[in-house]
């Protein structure tokens, strides 16, 4: 229906009458929208909006500077990513650059808390990308290839079990919400 006016705006032919009626456009387009007025330069979109409608053909007294119209027909920039592959991408990246700083540790302690941190995280983000099991000689492995050798856990290191690692945001979550219902 907001179009149906712009084009009848559009076909006035009185341009003081085009600017009265397009301004009541613009309070009808608001009132459709009360909550976003709160929103910094409404009006000016309101009025950009008002502009793209009438396909940059309407002559009226535009509050704001109208936008070009080839803002909206040009192509968006490339993205450009980083270099560098990722080896294991249910893994990403992140954990290679983790696995690398643990490498350069001097710390033993630190260094093997920090592992057993690493390769926790490893086996839950192969458990969310995969949905199945995955035996913990993989992920030992996976670690061992991505650190190049560097990085051994303890013989008497076990990783966590699957349901724990999978449960735990799981758990936050349901502690929040009985909090919340608790309040009411």
């Amino acid at each position: 229906n907001i179009q149906k006016m712009v084009d009848f705006i559009n076909a006035i032919e009185d341009r003081e009458e085009r600017n009265n009626m397009a301004h009541a456009v613009i309070q009808i387009m608001g009132n459709m929208n009360p909550h976003l007025r709160d929103i910094n330069d409404f009006k000016h979109k309101l009025w950009d909006h008002l502009a793209i409608m009438s396909d940059f053909k309407l002559d009226i007294d535009f509050p704001y500077d109208i936008p070009a119209r080839d803002t909206f027909t040009s192509k968006p920039r490339i993205v450009e990513y980083k270099e560098g592959e990722i080896r294991y991408k249910h893994y990403g990246k992140t954990i290679e650059l983790f696995i690398e700083r643990a490498c350069e540790m001097e710390d033993d302690e630190v260094k093997e808390a920090l592992v057993g941190v690493i390769a926790n995280h490893m086996k839950k983000s192969y458990l969310t990308w995969n949905k199945d099991t995955v035996d913990d000689e993989v992920i030992l492995k996976d670690l061992d290839i991505l650190s190049k050798g560097r990085l051994k856990v303890s013989d008497d290191f076990k990783l966590a079990e699957a349901k724990e690692i999978m449960s735990k945001g799981k758990r936050k979550r349901d502690r929040v919400v009985r909090k919340s219902n608790h309040k009411q």
